[in-house]
């Protein structure tokens, strides 16, 4: 069992950055591959970017690539997500999520691949 704890969301001018933090609690974070996945109003939650149990790999959505950065320090039980060059359709409650069952794999980009998810951070990018 654990529990996500998303911080870091704000309201951010676009071309702007925001890092986001999620804090694992329970058992060891290192054992789980976290992911993050956002959902907009009106939308389906979506992937954004995941990380593998020893941050060796990582993923990201085509529409963040080059933008957004996921990490992980197993010591403070904590993945991060640093977004840079924000954009309006960035905007989107952003939600952390932790499998602990596999290690990084194509499944990672589902919902259904992750046991666990925090309640989300809300992050508003104005144009």
């Amino acid at each position: 069992q654990v529990q996500l704890v998303e911080s870091g969301g704000g309201l951010v001018q676009a071309g702007g950055s925001l890092r986001l933090s999620c804090a694992a609690s329970g058992r060891t974070s290192s054992t789980y591959t976290m992911g993050w996945f956002r959902q907009a109003p009106g939308k389906e939650r979506e992937f954004v970017a995941a990380i593998s149990r020893h941050g060796a790999g990582t993923y990201y959505a085509d529409s963040v690539q080059g933008r957004f950065t996921i990490s992980r320090d197993n010591a403070k039980n904590t993945v991060y997500l640093q977004m840079t060059s924000l954009k309006p359709e960035d905007t989107a409650i952003y939600y952390c999520a932790a499998d602990g069952g596999q290690n990084l794999r194509r499944s990672h980009y589902y919902t259904y691949a992750y046991d666990y998810w925090g309640q989300g951070t809300q992050v508003t990018v104005s144009s």
